[in-house]
């Protein structure tokens, strides 16, 4: 955060020590307001918000007890200051709206009694003073005839009233902060935009600091600077709302956003299980039990809150670090630096003279979590190599590979097997890739088996993957030659998710299917990734299929990667010839748009043993210069997210 914050809790823990074990309820929550700013502090019922907010201002009562932590205030800390003072600091400094008006109200004092005292309490002012305030809180909060209003008792009010009361006692010594906790939830929709807006005005006035507490990610959305979410009594991610909002990074996050009612009507997406109990809980992560991503790490030690951009915080063993921007769409899950893959073969009369096939001759990419990358190109040109690198059924002549920041080039033995849970690949041909000796629940359990998941759980998760691909639990007893070619790639699907990977390698994995089938099959590979929270490299020579899929494409010429640039743009955008020649090769189901056969690139590609000099593309190139013959052109950015090799410079972007 850059401003100064006015309210800055650090490490605050609250525990509840029962006759059954501890309840970690708050459990090292840290986050910063700054003045005039609103932070949102959102999550399921039972995440620990509204303790956080009563261990604030130290309205914890037994069992509880607030084991450690800082809470600072303009410059003291005020889990340290003697009771006296912290009474007085409460209501003028720093106040507390609470969730149910009416269990919060005095029902035997009528309103202004109630808004009166709170004045009078804190300042040395006359009952007159302090009632002619009160009215006219009442009257700036739009409440009609405040005069009367302050008359009557709670329980003669609408909630919507109430709730504007319980505002009106909360401001009237105009606190530095404001803990608003679930402050609409019990009104209708009208009544809580007025207070919504109210808030927001009183906030513009007076330059509060508030802390929202909701679980409407609605409120959220349009009240708050800064989200933190929690979950399970720690704050899981926290940032800027739309970066959160546009790029939310923790698992619970988006399975939080998934579940929010929309008048798109988007279909809702429930968050499996139920929120944990917390008592005696372990120290791993707590929404691992939940999480369609974790994997074995989420056993162990509970994830830190890190940074993964400009004052954006996730807490997941599954994030690294992040790119430019911040967000899970820019944090990198894996990275290709100068990847070379070199064959030797076998030239001559004798066989004696020994060269060196070019198949990957220094590619770099990055792949962000939970998108798709697709690499185009003819065949030959290295794609599938390429994709057998980064899932290590190959190792590089040279270069790193790095999953997930770790540099995975040369891992061996048991550790790479532990690795290989966390990456898959489906490959090109359904029917070769399945043993045709053994039942489909014996392939796709298989995987289970390798990493000793106990055997009922292994037909669970069977059923379930089954089911996810859209066939029956009762396939499982059939053998693979009894499905069609579609439902074969189904079954590799199916065998690819067993172990809940997070990146999956699609090798032409659509290239022998029929175009309905294809359909099938593309649309299966969208969804599981919108709600498994999948990243992919798309392998393919099918520029339709990548438009439809893919995020960002990669296009590969004979071992080097030409272009990358967002998938949306490649029709209009694309600048590299060799990209548009691909794309003018491209036959469209239009009779009316006929491809123009003059304007598709002519000859074969050459030998990736015998690359040509300069530019590999020049031979086949309409647009070639001489300078295309000498220099191999680098990969430079053009525009951002857009790198183009190619020595026309200026010429390729009109």
């Amino acid at each position: 955060m850059s401003l100064v914050p006015v309210l800055k809790v650090k490490n605050l823990s609250t525990h509840f020590h029962t006759r059954h074990g501890i309840i970690k309820a708050v459990d090292g929550v840290s986050f910063e307001v700054a003045a005039g700013k609103t932070l949102g502090l959102v999550g399921e019922s039972g995440c620990g918000k509204s303790v956080t907010a009563l261990s604030i201002l130290r309205l914890i009562e037994p069992p509880g007890r607030i084991l450690s932590g800082e809470v600072w205030l303009n410059g003291y800390n005020l889990l340290k200051l003697p009771p006296g003072q912290l009474r007085q600091v409460r209501g003028k400094e720093i106040a507390l709206v609470f969730q149910d008006p009416l269990t919060s109200l005095n029902p035997v004092l009528t309103i202004g009694t109630q808004i009166t005292e709170t004045i009078v309490s804190h300042e040395e002012v006359s009952r007159a003073e302090a009632r002619r305030r009160a009215v006219e809180l009442l009257f700036r909060l739009g409440l009609p005839d405040p005069e009367r209003l302050m008359r009557l008792y709670p329980f003669q009010l609408s909630g919507g009233m109430r709730q504007r009361v319980m505002m009106a006692m909360a401001i009237s010594m105009r606190p530095k902060v404001l803990i608003a906790d679930e402050p609409t939830t019990a009104l209708d929709v009208t009544v809580q935009a007025q207070i919504l807006a109210e808030l927001k005005r009183l906030q513009e006035e007076l330059g509060m600091a508030i802390v929202l507490i909701t679980h409407d990610l609605g409120v959220v959305a349009s009240m708050a600077d800064e989200v933190a979410v929690m979950y399970a009594g720690s704050i899981v991610e926290r940032g800027p709302v739309a970066e959160v909002f546009d790029h939310p990074a923790h698992p619970y996050t988006r399975a939080l956003l998934r579940s929010v009612p929309r008048l798109s009507k988007e279909e809702l997406v429930p968050i499996g299980g139920q929120p944990p109990t917390l008592l005696n809980f372990p120290a791993h992560c707590a929404f691992f039990p939940r999480c369609p991503e974790a994997h074995t790490e989420c056993r162990g030690k509970k994830p830190e809150l890190r940074e993964i951009g400009p004052d954006h915080a996730a807490a997941c063993h599954r994030i690294s670090r992040s790119c430019p921007g911040g967000g899970w769409a820019q944090v990198t899950l894996l990275e290709v630096r100068e990847v070379v893959k070199h064959y030797a073969g076998k030239r001559g009369i004798f066989a004696g003279h020994r060269e060196k096939v070019r198949a990957v001759d220094g590619v770099t990419f990055a792949l962000a979590r939970g998108e798709t990358l697709s690499l185009v190109g003819e065949s030959g040109c290295g794609k599938s190599t390429l994709g057998r690198l980064v899932v290590r059924l190959e190792e590089p002549t040279a270069g790193k590979i790095l999953f997930a920041g770790e540099d995975i080039t040369g891992w061996t033995g048991r550790k790479l097997q532990e690795l290989r849970r966390r990456f898959q690949i489906i490959f090109q041909d359904s029917s070769s890739s399945l043993n045709p000796r053994r039942t489909v629940g014996a392939i796709i359990e298989e995987p289970l088996a390798n990493f000793g998941v106990a055997k009922r759980e292994r037909q669970e998760r069977v059923a379930e993957l089954l089911t996810l691909v859209g066939l029956e639990p009762g396939d499982a007893w059939k053998y693979p030659h009894e499905f069609s070619g579609g439902q074969r790639q189904r079954i590799n699907i199916a065998r690819a998710l067993a172990l809940q990977p997070e990146l999956v390698v699609c090798d032409e994995p659509v290239s022998s299917l029929d175009v309905s089938i294809r359909a099938q099959i593309l649309n299966l590979l969208r969804e599981l990734k919108k709600r498994l929270g999948l990243s992919y490299l798309f392998i393919s020579h099918d520029l339709a299929a990548v438009n439809y899929l893919a995020d960002r494409v990669a296009v590969m010429y004979l071992g080097k990667i030409v272009e990358i640039l967002p998938a949306e743009g490649l029709g209009s955008q694309a600048r590299h010839p060799y990209t548009r020649a691909l794309l003018r090769a491209v036959p469209e189901p239009d009779p009316r748009q006929r491809t123009d056969r003059k304007a598709v690139v002519r000859g074969e590609p050459p030998d990736p043993a015998n690359p040509p000099a300069g530019c590999r593309f020049h031979p086949r190139c309409p647009e070639f210069r001489d300078i295309c013959r000498r220099e191999e052109p680098t990969l430079k950015e053009v525009r951002e997210g857009h790198l183009v090799a190619c020595h026309l410079g200026e010429a390729c972007l009109k």
